[in-house]
Order: structure tokens, then C-alpha cells, then sequence
């Protein structure tokens, strides 16, 4: 905790200002209480606003945030200079080379993922739920990470807190998506539901990313389901029956000002 925020941060961005936020040292109250950053929560704006504030001061305060409007996709933007958040691109990802621009991730279940090429001077920052990650959104910021001077042997990616496979039964029509060497992200659910799966994402998108050969890759293993005092979850607010749900942060940036 940092000053009432529940902050987690990978050895393999040592030095690359960088944080997995979970809900504590907000101030948004009721089923979303706590640090909750999503536009789409129906949460009061200026919390909202607060919350992000305290999130980016504890990353880097100086920098311009930027975030995307995500839609599960695999597109990637690479971001050369901020945009009004009303004019938020349609992405799940971005890449840059600016010093001064603090990348922010949205999710409540879906992985999030955080890049970085120190050497390079190259980050990037994706929302991995199991669409994005089976269309290649992972592999695709790699891409555009190298398209701005990276390698991928130098790339460290860190997966942070996301629903974890014990937490995640899916149905034969969700399993039927993948392809048959994905088989080993799924295990057979409770005998009692039959024709039910656990689906592993953070292991698949562990995989995507060493797919593209980043050279190094660190995972949490936190559960967002399993863990409401620390995580929102939008799967465990749907099973309470919760008229909504909070969001949490993931943010990275390169040090230094602004780049003119």
C-alpha cells in the first residue's frame, strides 16, 4: 500500500515507472467503492476523476494520461502525442516512444498487460480478455512495439491481477473457439456440470506472448474473482447480481518530460 493505494509492480519493469492498481485508496462508494476508474461504472464523474488523479500522481505525476475506448478488439494505436478523452480511439492497446505519456488499462477480469524495451525507450499497455488475446492483440503490440525500434528479445512483459482458471467456467461453444493446441488452457468443470470448462487466460496469454518471443515474461497470479476486497470483478458482480461494476487501473510510462 502507498498512501492507501494497492499498488503492484513487476521486477521485470524494474525501472520503468509502472503499476498494477487494485480498488484500495479510492473514494468511490457502494457496490463500487473504492479506487474505481471506469467511464462506464455509472459511478459519480468527479470520483472517477479523483481516483484517476491519485492512480496517475503515483505513477508519474507529471505525466499527460492516456487511454483508449476498448472494445475486445485487437487493434493497437500507437500514441505520439496525448488526446482529448473524449476522442478516445477505438483500440485495446498502445505504443509509444514519448517520454512524458502514462499509459492507462482498463479491466475488471481481463488481463492486463504491460511492456516495456528499456533500452529501446519503447512501452506499450494491453487489455487481454480472451477475444483480444485469441485475435492476437498481444502479438500486435509486440509488432508495434518493434515498428517504433524495439526487439523482441528485450521486450519484458508483465501480466498483472486478472480472473484466474478456477474462476472461469466457460461452455463448450467458448472452447470451441480455440484451436485444438489450446487444449491445454482447459480443464474439465465440476462433475455436477457436465459440458463445462475452466479456461485458463492468464497461462493463454503467457503463451500468445512467448509466442512472439518477448524475452521476458512475469504473471501475478492474483484472482480479480476471488478477491472483492482488493479487485473489482465484473463476473463475481454479475453472479451477486450487482447493478454494476468497478474498473482498475494498469499504467506505465517513460520517464522524463513531456516530448515536444
Amino acid at each position: 500500500m502507498a498512501d492507501g493505494l494497492d499498488i503492484c509492480r513487476s521486477e521485470a519493469l524494474a525501472g520503468v515507472p509502472h503499476a498494477f492498481l487494485g480498488r484500495g485508496g479510492g473514494i468511490s462508494t457502494g457496490d463500487v467503492a473504492g479506487l474505481q476508474i471506469g467511464l462506464g461504472a455509472g459511478d459519480d464523474p468527479e470520483a472517477v476523476a479523483e481516483n484517476r488523479r491519485r492512480a496517475a500522481e503515483a505513477v508519474c505525476p507529471d505525466c499527460h494520461l492516456v487511454t483508449v475506448h476498448q472494445v475486445h478488439s485487437a487493434e493497437v494505436i500507437v500514441a505520439a502525442k496525448p488526446w482529448p478523452e473524449h476522442q478516445r480511439p477505438r483500440a485495446d492497446a498502445m505504443v509509444t516512444d514519448q517520454t512524458g505519456m502514462l499509459l492507462g488499462i482498463v479491466t475488471a477480469d481481463c488481463a492486463p498487460v504491460l511492456f516495456a524495451d528499456a533500452e529501446a525507450g519503447v512501452i506499450g499497455a494491453a487489455h487481454a480478455g480472451w477475444r483480444g488475446a485469441l485475435g492476437g492483440v498481444l502479438e500486435n503490440t509486440v509488432q508495434a512495439m518493434c515498428d517504433l525500434g524495439a526487439a523482441p528479445g528485450r521486450i519484458a512483459a508483465a501480466i498483472g491481477p486478472v480472473i484466474a482458471q478456477a474462476s472461469y467456467e466457460v461452455d463448450e461453444a467458448f472452447r470451441a473457439q480455440f484451436a485444438a493446441a489450446d487444449a491445454r488452457f482447459f480443464v474439465p468443470g465440476r462433475p455436477d456440470r457436465p459440458g463445462r470448462w475452466q479456461f485458463n487466460l492468464p497461462a493463454f496469454a503467457e503463451a500468445r506472448l512467448a509466442s512472439a518471443q518477448v524475452g521476458r515474461i512475469d504473471r501475478f497470479d492474483l484472482d480479480t474473482y476471488s478477491n472483492p476486497a482488493r479487485f473489482y470483478s465484473y463476473r463475481r458482480a454479475t453472479h451477486r447480481g450487482e447493478a454494476n461494476y468497478g474498473r482498475q487501473f494498469s499504467l506505465i510510462c517513460l520517464p522524463g518530460p513531456p516530448s515536444a
